[in-house]
Parts: C-alpha cells; structure tokens; sequence
C-alpha cells in the first residue's frame, strides 16, 4: 500500500474522531496503532483479511513484546479505526482480555510521610493533597482552571476528563484551604494565569512534570516504592471503600464510564485482610477458656 493511502486512511480516522470530541490523547494513541497495524499489513483496511489479523496480534506479542495491556490498547485503536471508517470489523479482532492488577497504593503511614515531607513546599503540598483528596487524574489537574473551583461550597468542575465528559469532584474544609492559600501564594509570586497550576514560565504545568514532582517528593519522604499520581488516585479510591464508601460513589468521583473499570478497588490487600481476620476469627472454645480461669 501507497504512503498516499495509509496517510488518507489515518487522515480519515483522525478527522472523524475530532469530530466525536475524543481527547487530543485518545486521537495520538489511536493513531498511532491504526498507523502500526496499516504499515504492518501494507494494506487498506477493507483489504485484511482474519489471517492479517492474527498475523498483527502476534507480531505484538511476539515481536513488539507488548503487555496484555498494551495489546489491548492497540487492537481496541484498531478495532475503532474500522468502526469509525464505516468498514465491518473482522471476526477476530477482538482485544485479549486485559488482567486485573491489585491496584498500587500508599498506606496510611505512608500518605502522612508523603504529606509531612513536602508541608513547606506550597507547590507540592497543593497538588499532592489534591490528589489524594479528589482523585482526579493528573491531566485532569493540570487542565484545572481557577474558575472551575467553587471554594465556597468544596466542589471542583472537571471539563477535560477522559472522553470529555464533565463531572464535580469534592474536597473537604482542610484541602479548600489548602488550595486558599495556594492561589494568595500565586498573586505573591505574580503568576497569574486561566489555570490554578501554574508554572515559574507562567503556563500550565506539563503532566510529566507533575508526574517528576510527585515522584520526587516522594523519594524525598522515603518512600522506596515509584509513586505517580495514579497511585494517588488509587489511594484516594482505596481509602474510601476501605471505609465504607460506595462502588458506585467512587465510580462518579473517578469519572469511570463503566463500573467494571472501579470494581478493581474491590480487592482486599493483605494487610487489610490480616486485620479483618483478627477482629472476625472464629473464637472456637475461648468463651469457655475465658471461664475456667476466673477465680
């Protein structure tokens, strides 16, 4: 297939995708596996056959030593790109099943090390309690612009979440005046801009650079382990179900489409377990024991 013709089949997906309000994000990744697969088969779409198909998923396994994840992403970007060209799907394009990971996440000890650490920086400390208070994704935060927060009531607007759907998130008392203080510490500095995160260059800040922030501050606090802002975002949905919240309120906080993508923070982690079983354990005989010692 021509050069000419794997650009005018991308060109196609990317404008049709715009049209649909996907994410700049969602738009490059789409992209770029719709690229890989055209390139792989040398082929138009219409013209792949089952057995390009199988061909492709092993070359990502095989060759390109792709996760399941990364599998996943990369035919579900394929399977899309025939769907929004109006061409019938093949068979077997169908993504692997994806295995649900224990989500990684701090433990209490660890959140107050974290925070304790970078009390005395403003920039971290908001971002790092925003994080662990809403859930929210980094993207997400670095988007945030002063006038989607609503101090007075605790609630934050998000208008660029994952497939531009917009939601609230809430803090409690103790992040809105965290976040008080940050803004009053952005006019002292003279940094101001649209967005509530801003830079020394006076712009919105970088994912990557928040992601070296988070993970900074927490080499800094001792934490061993690599710490992202989705760990945060795990730790803050781990917290709520360990007590006591709602599959369902956490899917709305989280953003999730699907309530099959927050049933991960269903899981019962081995401390947790260990503490359930010492306070639930059957105490077979111990009423009895408890008896034959009083005097």
């Amino acid at each position: 297939m021509a050069v000419e013709e794997i650009e005018g089949e991308l060109t196609a997906f990317r404008n049709r995708m715009i049209a649909e309000r996907r994410s700049p994000y969602t738009v490059k990744q789409y992209l770029f596996f719709a690229r890989m697969f055209l390139e792989f088969t040398s082929k138009v779409p219409g013209e792949c056959t089952p057995k390009d198909v199988e061909s492709f998923k092993l070359f990502l396994a095989t060759q390109k030593h792709y996760s399941k994840n990364s599998q996943y992403l990369a035919i579900k970007a394929v399977k899309h790109m025939y769907i929004e060209l109006g061409l019938d799907v093949p068979k077997n394009l169908e993504a692997p099943r994806r295995s649900k990971k224990v989500p990684v996440y701090l433990s209490r000890g660890e959140v107050e090390s974290l925070l304790k650490w970078c009390e005395s920086d403003t920039v971290a400390y908001t971002v790092i309690n925003t994080f662990l208070y809403s859930g929210m994704r980094v993207s997400e935060l670095c988007s945030l612009k002063s006038e989607d927060i609503d101090f007075e009531s605790g609630s934050i607007r998000i208008t660029s979440g994952k497939g531009d759907k917009e939601r609230i998130v809430l803090v409690p008392e103790e992040v809105v005046s965290i976040l008080r203080n940050y803004a009053g510490w952005k006019i002292s500095q003279n940094r101001i801009s649209e967005y509530f995160f801003v830079s020394a260059k006076m712009g919105k800040y970088h994912p990557s650079t928040v992601e070296k922030m988070v993970r900074e501050t927490a080499r800094g606090s001792g934490i061993r382990r690599r710490v992202t802002p989705h760990t945060l975002r795990h730790t803050f949905a781990t917290s709520i179900l360990k007590n006591g919240g709602d599959i369902r309120f956490i899917q709305r906080m989280l953003g999730h489409s699907s309530i099959g993508t927050t049933e991960i923070y269903t899981h019962i982690d081995d401390e947790t377990m260990r503490e359930m079983y010492s306070r639930y354990r059957p105490r077979y005989g111990e009423e009895e024991r408890e008896k034959s010692v009083l005097p």
